[in-house]
Parts: C-alpha cells; structure tokens; sequence
C-alpha cells in the first residue's frame, strides 16, 4: 500500500520534519512526498499542523538569515489549500499536558499529537521512530516508504534504535 492510500482522505496530521522535506525538497523523502502533496493541493488529503510547526520551520532560516526561505515557509503553512494550521489554544494544550503525563513524550511531540487529534485526523505522518499510535490517530512512518538511506547520521540513527 502507499503513502496516499494508507493517509486516507484525512485530515493527516503532519510533523514538522515532513515539512521541511518538502519545503526543502529533501533527496530521499520530497520524491515520496510529491505525489502526497499534489494530492492535497488538488483536495483530494486534507492535512493539519499544529501551529507550533510554524515556529519549528522557521527556527533554521532565522538563525542563518535567510529570509527568503522563512517567507516561502510562512506561505507554505499560511495559505497552502488543503493544510490547515491548528491554534495551540487551551484545549489542545490540556490534551497536550495529558498525552505527556500518560506517556512520557516529549513537549513538542505531544503538541503535534494533540493539535492533530483537534483537527480530527485520523493519521499522523512522521518521520520520529519514537512515536507511536494513540487511540484514534494512526502514526505513519514516512521512512517506511524511502529505500535505504545512503546518509551516514540516518543509519547510525537506525541502529541505535
């Protein structure tokens, strides 16, 4: 099964990572994603992120001064047709303190989580081994669907675990 057919109609819930694959057109992971994103720009996948996505993207271009990468971001996540951002409002922020309190991930992951589960989705892509499935949200691997990867850092990532 692919990318498309196991994310459903959506909404998908979306990592920061798989953000900047696309935005950046990563080697190993923008081939995989094309077809996803075309998908969501012809309506066919909705797609949320928390708005916490927003700050992580824009983090690395701020810190080099590249301001045009930071404003075809904010494009990307602000007027993208098929991806809505989801406001870190209370709600999300309880259910945020819950999935931390219960499992132990960390603060952002647990955001990303709960901003998804606002938003209805069904999945979340990712590309964070150390996610797992909730109840009512499905984690998706991205690296599932990328062949091997030839990086030296991504595969001592894997054999660490």
């Amino acid at each position: 099964m692919g990318l498309i057919e196991e994310a459903g109609q959506g909404p998908v819930g979306l990592d920061t990572a798989i953000l900047i694959y696309w935005m950046e057109k990563n080697a190993r992971f923008h081939p995989i994603l094309l077809p996803f994103f075309e998908a969501v720009h012809k309506g066919k996948i909705a797609v949320v992120a928390s708005a916490l996505a927003l700050m992580e993207v824009l983090v690395a271009p701020y810190r080099v001064g590249d301001a045009p990468l930071a404003e075809a971001y904010e494009e990307l996540l602000g007027n993208t047709a098929g991806l809505h951002l989801v406001p870190l409002g209370v709600p999300v922020l309880r259910a945020s303190a819950l999935l931390r309190a219960s499992s132990g991930i960390r603060t952002a992951d647990a955001l990303h989580l709960a901003s998804s589960l606002a938003a209805g989705a069904r999945c979340f892509l990712t590309n964070d081994r150390s996610l797992s499935s909730l109840p009512g949200l499905r984690v998706i691997q991205l690296s599932d669907y990328a062949g091997p990867s030839t990086s030296l850092h991504e595969r001592a990532r894997r054999r660490r675990g």
